[in-house]
């Protein structure tokens, strides 16, 4: 199967590293121009020079910071005065990491804008062109917590939880228009933010982070953690023709951690 997605303009979260970087090469490889956005400028601008051009893209960048959500509003706003998207990831930093009883009522409304407001607002810009287009493809990235809760990560357990429930509604006032929403639930992966996370833990274990890794790793199934670049083929794939009938879903990509339906 070879998926084109030349012609196609995408729009990715949180793309300067990571799990959004390996979206945003793969989308490219693919064909689709592709719009970077996220807090760290230098290294969009270094991706961008990396990211396959070879089918005539134009690829670009927004500086943006998710958790000031009046300046990010303002930055997403004068974007969607000048462009349009056939594809959409929302996908951001997460929020700290801690337990529910460290966490106080102004924590979960940081988290809210972070993780869910401005989701929300991005997509109702994003679907403006797609619903005119009668075709749009929307990702939610979000987290196997949402299915198993991480007792360490309270705050992005309850708020993405609500925007999956969200992208399941959409999903299902868009289809007519040719509009797929999907979220993909996110095991471990070997990112920056993991790397963070296990310092963390390890700190309040007294154990060196090597030793949290190998136990999260041992918790896997296929008794490693994932690569970000298998991300990348999952999400290319949904935003592709081939995928236009899967829509509504909660895709874990965990290597089998998950084990609940």
């Amino acid at each position: 199967m070879n998926i084109s997605l030349k012609g196609k303009k995408a729009l990715v979260g949180g793309s300067s590293k990571g799990i959004g970087e390996a979206i945003s090469r793969q989308l490219a490889e693919s064909g689709a121009s592709v719009t970077l956005m996220a807090r760290n400028e230098e290294r969009m601008k270094k991706l961008i020079q990396e990211m396959d051009s070879s089918q005539g893209q134009k690829h670009q960048y927004l500086v943006v910071d998710f958790s000031h959500f009046d300046a990010f509003k303002k930055v997403i706003s004068s974007y969607f005065e000048s462009n349009t998207i056939d594809i959409l990831v929302n996908n951001t930093q997460g929020p700290e990491g801690g337990g529910a009883l460290e966490k106080d009522v102004d924590d979960y409304q940081g988290a809210f804008d972070l993780l869910f407001k401005s989701v929300v607002y991005t997509t109702e810009l994003a679907l403006k062109h797609m619903q005119q287009n009668k075709w749009g493809r929307i990702i939610n990235v979000a987290s196997i917590s949402v299915k198993e809760p991480l007792n360490y990560l309270a705050l992005s357990n309850t708020i993405r939880a609500a925007v999956v429930t969200w992208g399941k509604s959409l999903a299902f006032d868009v289809a007519q228009d040719g509009i797929t929403v999907n979220s993909v639930l996110t095991g471990y992966f070997d990112t920056d933010r993991i790397a963070q996370l296990n310092t963390k833990k390890a700190e309040k274990m007294g154990v060196s982070p090597e030793e949290v890794l190998s136990a999260m790793e041992e918790k896997v199934p296929m008794k490693r953690i994932g690569k970000p670049e298998e991300y990348g083929y999952l999400v290319t794939f949904l935003v592709s023709e081939q995928a236009a009938y899967i829509t509504g879903t909660n895709i874990p990509i965990d290597g089998g951690l998950l084990k609940s339906m």
